[in-house]
């Protein structure tokens, strides 16, 4: 399965390390109608994590109000690795 992963830490977190291939789209980009994922399908499969997991868990709310039917909150990088990555 593959999987549409959204960092929705802040640029500086991100660059200082993220999970390959991930968009970094913070929770203000998402609730301003998430352009970045214009292309993306309403019933893609969608992990968003941030460091801990509450951003994310907020960024998945803000996704199920714009119509994203598949959300997960993959919690941190590390979780989002183990578990979508293999």
């Amino acid at each position: 399965m593959s999987y549409v992963i959204i960092d929705v830490r802040e640029p500086s977190e991100f660059s200082e390390g993220h999970v390959k291939g991930a968009l970094n789209i913070p929770p203000q980009r998402l609730i301003g109608g998430a352009k970045k994922l214009a292309n993306v399908p309403k019933d893609a499969n969608i992990v968003v994590y941030c460091r801990t997991g509450s951003r994310s868990n907020v960024a998945a709310h803000i996704l199920h109000g714009l119509g994203y039917t598949n959300v997960t909150n993959g919690v941190n990088k590390a979780q989002v690795e183990a578990r979508f990555l293999r």
